[in-house]
This record gives structure tokens, C-alpha cells and sequence, in this order.
């Protein structure tokens, strides 16, 4: 049997803050999407730009995660992959909506409220509940101006 490959990874900002839900089983899930954009020159040397939108959903720790530090405008890295649903609206119209399930999140903007704007890593995988992976461990009191570069 042939292998195959179903994986995304996209960086932009965030739409809205995350909201988190939890299933009947107790089980947290956040939503929310992320805009990325790309932009070309067009044959008359106009600038042209294209956004667009990403619904993205986290499970579990990083889904509780993702709910405490994803605002509106934080620009993220998320790495998942690709889904398909399909559901019926509120007047019983079927839709159907692509999903990125995220596995892997990075903010790229920092956490909010956090000065130095350095962002944190969160997996799946990730130790706690809302809290950054581990910092190096080294002396950050060295002035700036005594560092090499």
C-alpha cells in the first residue's frame, strides 16, 4: 500500500480570540481562524493581495492552550492537518467547511501583555496546561552590550 501525506502548516493572524468548548465528555476543543495572505504583481504592474481564511481546531491541552494566548491579530504557526465535515445549519441546510486539526502551535507575536514580544512553542505533547515549553537555562542578565553580536 502506497503511503500518503495529509499535512498543513500556515502562518498568519489570528481572526478572533479562540474560544474553547468542551464535549460531553469533558473533552476541550477551540476554534478559531487564521488569515493568511500572499500578493502579486499583475500584468499592468498593479499591486494585487489575496487573504485567506483558515478554520482551525485544537484539541485537549493545546486546545486550552490555544484558548489562553490566541487573541485576535496574534500572529501564529500552525501545523495539522486537513479536514473535511460536513453539517447541517440552523435552517437544516447541509455545509461542508475545511478544517486544519492543529497538532503544533507556535506564537509568533508573543504572548498578550508579555513585553519582549518572544513567542512560545505548544504541541500536543506539551508538558501543561497553558504553560510555555521550558526555558533555556542560562544567565539573562548579561547586559545587551556585553553580548558578541
Amino acid at each position: 500500500m502506497a503511503k500518503s501525506l495529509n499535512k498543513a502548516q500556515i502562518i498568519g493572524n489570528a481572526g478572533k480570540d479562540a474560544e474553547l468548548r468542551y464535549t460531553n465528555n469533558g473533552k476541550a476543543v477551540a476554534r478559531f481562524s487564521v488569515a493568511t495572505s500572499d500578493s502579486w504583481k499583475d500584468q499592468g504592474g498593479n499591486m494585487q493581495e489575496r487573504t485567506v481564511w483558515h478554520n482551525i481546531v485544537a484539541w485537549d491541552k493545546l486546545g486550552e492552550i490555544c484558548a489562553n494566548y490566541v487573541k485576535k491579530g496574534t500572529k501564529v504557526y500552525i501545523e495539522g492537518r486537513i479536514e473535511n465535515r460536513q453539517y447541517d445549519d440552523k435552517d437544516g441546510v447541509k455545509k461542508n467547511i475545511s478544517e486544519i486539526i492543529a497538532t503544533d502551535m507556535i506564537l509568533l507575536s508573543g504572548n498578550p501583555g508579555e513585553r519582549n514580544g518572544s513567542g512560545g512553542s505548544y504541541s500536543q505533547s506539551s508538558p501543561a496546561v497553558g504553560s510555555p515549553m521550558p526555558q533555556p537555562d542560562f544567565d539573562q542578565s548579561i547586559p545587551d552590550a556585553d553580548l558578541p553580536f
